[in-house]
């Protein structure tokens, strides 16, 4: 007859943190326990850079706001980031309501521009809340420590942490995840957090931080001025809002931003500081062919490759009128005589566009360039 040998009781997670801090920030080593140790590299990495600039454990930390100065700075400088996050933050406001997190919207520097509404918490645990959850206020990993704030940041990933795998004492009534937040350019502009005080450990609020995260950044793009906007998918598939590929193109084809899903999918990972990126280096089809789709609200068009793969897309004209900028509406009667010649030409040549071109002796995305202009112009 087969016998097993008894496991031994597995360490409860708080047990297996605190023999983490033993080991990695007391330097006290327990052989026993190493093995079973679940703490994420990316937290040791943390407490090591927090020990190499002096801080301790047991030292006293103030949640302080930057000067006034400063904070309006900070606010003019993200205030297309704040738009674009609010709905997401009066979203989360109410996915959370019933766990007693939060969410906090953060700069790339990690502090905070904007906070979506508290739950119902109890009076001790409001005063917690409201250290952190304050305009202005610096959360960066150099004033608070170890924390999904400036550990997303760090590592420019989204993250989960837990109690004491924050660094100091006086943060470990806190659990916490965050997600950085990418603008259409591939720079980290900020990250979004969602903490909790003294609450259960939710490790699924990863998934809803990233998630959240790409609507963020998704919103920043679609508000980027560009003249057409391509949702990618790959063909045969479904996918929602926050997953489909964004991709912006002015009126050359030039790129002009593209959310994380699109810089995946086209194999373009950062598009800051990578020079001008054409539609040509992406696309094995002529751009007039895209304005072409845009043109005829196409609900979708496969587009090549130049890798031999095809993604779906759905073309539209995106730019926005200048009005919207505050520019003054003004209408020159050179700009109206060219938009007229380019009209009659396109309606002589029987609204064959490529005919049109040849008889005015310019490309055919010029043609259709011009007559979008001209009908984003129109009252």
């Amino acid at each position: 007859m087969l016998t097993s040998t008894p496991s031994l009781p597995r360490p409860e997670r708080g047990e297996l943190i605190a023999q983490a801090r033993r080991e990695w920030i007391e330097g006290a080593a327990a052989p026993s326990l190493a093995p079973q140790l679940r703490i994420e590299p990316w937290i040791t990495r943390s407490w090591q850079r927090c020990l190499g600039a002096g801080q301790r454990p047991h030292q006293t930390i103030s949640f302080d706001a930057v000067s006034r100065g400063q904070a309006r700075e900070v606010g003019e400088r993200n205030r297309r980031l704040a738009t674009a996050a609010r709905p997401v933050l009066e979203h989360l406001a109410r996915t959370l309501a019933d766990t007693r997190y939060f969410p906090i919207l953060t700069d790339a520097r990690g502090i905070v521009v904007d906070v979506g509404a508290l739950p119902s918490l109890s009076e001790s645990a409001e005063r917690r809340a409201l250290d952190l959850a304050r305009v202005g206020v610096d959360l960066s990993e150099g004033a608070v420590g170890t924390s999904a704030i400036g550990a997303a940041l760090a590592e420019l990933e989204p993250v989960w942490l837990h109690r004491g795998e924050h660094f100091f004492d006086a943060t470990s009534v806190y659990s916490c995840a965050g997600a950085p937040l990418f603008d259409p350019q591939g720079e980290c502009v900020g990250m979004l957090d969602l903490t909790g005080v003294n609450e259960q450990e939710r490790p699924e609020l990863k998934h809803l931080a990233a998630t959240s995260a790409r609507a963020i950044e998704n919103a920043l793009v679609l508000q980027h001025r560009c003249a057409l906007l391509l949702h990618l998918a790959w063909p045969g598939y479904s996918v929602g809002a926050e997953a489909m590929g964004l991709l912006g193109l002015d009126e050359e084809g030039y790129v002009t931003g593209a959310n994380a899903a699109a810089r995946q999918m086209l194999h373009q990972p950062l598009l800051a500081g990578r020079g001008a990126l054409h539609s040509n280096d992406l696309f094995a089809m002529p751009l007039a062919m895209l304005f072409d789709a845009a043109q005829r609200a196409d609900p979708a068009l496969e587009v090549p490759l130049w890798s031999g793969l095809r993604v779906r897309a759905r073309v539209q004209h995106a730019g926005r009128a200048s009005a919207a900028h505050g520019q003054a509406p003004g209408k020159p009667r050179l700009r109206e005589m060219e938009s007229e010649l380019i009209r009659r030409a396109v309606d002589e040549a029987r609204g064959n566009v490529a005919e049109a071109a040849r008889a005015l002796g310019i490309s055919r995305a010029t043609v259709y360039r011009k007559l979008w202009q001209a009908r984003r112009r129109e009252p």
